[in-house]
């Protein structure tokens, strides 16, 4: 009996605390707080910041980005891969290895970073002049984002994924169909109600991502 009460107690244990995970509300940044933490950042950051709220993608997926990826003429970002703790890592799940629409405004500011990348071995896009090899997001995190939101007034702490939360969220408010914000997301699984909806084409993605990336755009242009 007090073997089984031990096994209730720690079950109930594990479900409590599962609960006040999912109830934890993600941090959402408006618009214009977007576009003041972009005026608090300087290449090469500015450039990852903006591109994790304007394509949803993961931390792991910036730091991944290789130039042979994005292609400028198309306008068109090809997610492949990650990096995390210093090596390459797989995607999240094969729905994370997609095409993603990029946006003009977007890709002038990525051109603007090239010109000032250095090259490397890894044709990485975001390389660490100390290792040659992508950023720690961790040490970003910390050093960077952080700084850059305190400098911006920005209240609460924030993180890599708050862009990811945050993206969605815009999508939400731009009255995209739930499928393309489930292909824009890269959702394996996200509802029945979403999947009803079926699937986007580039230009159906591409609509909906550029209404968020002129959304938040203008707030780092009106200063």
């Amino acid at each position: 009996m007090a073997g089984d009460g031990v096994s209730v107690v720690k079950m109930a244990l594990v479900e409590l605390k599962g609960v006040s995970k999912c109830l934890r509300p993600p941090r959402i940044l408006t618009e214009e707080e977007f576009g003041a933490l972009l005026n608090q950042l300087v290449h090469p950051y500015r450039c990852m910041v903006l591109l994790a709220g304007c394509t949803g993608l993961r931390v792991s997926e910036v730091m991944g980005l290789r130039w042979s990826g994005i292609n400028f003429e198309s306008l068109v970002i090809e997610i492949r891969e990650g990096y995390a703790r210093s090596q390459v890592t797989k995607l999240k799940s094969e729905c994370s290895r997609d095409e993603l629409p990029l946006d003009p405004d977007v890709a002038t500011i990525l051109l603007e970073w090239k010109r000032l990348c250095p090259a490397t071995e890894g044709d990485w896009v975001f390389p660490s002049p100390r290792t040659a090899k992508p950023y720690d997001s961790g040490s970003l995190r910390k050093k960077v984002l952080h700084a850059a939101a305190l400098r911006a007034k920005i209240q609460g702490r924030i993180g890599w994924h708050t862009f990811r939360h945050s993206y969605r969220a815009w999508l939400d408010e731009t009255g995209a169909p739930l499928g393309v914000q489930q292909k824009l997301m890269r959702h394996a699984n996200i509802s029945t109600t979403m999947n009803v909806y079926g699937g986007a084409f580039m230009e159906s993605k591409r609509k909906a991502n550029t209404s968020v990336v002129q959304r938040v755009w203008v707030q780092d242009h009106t200063k």
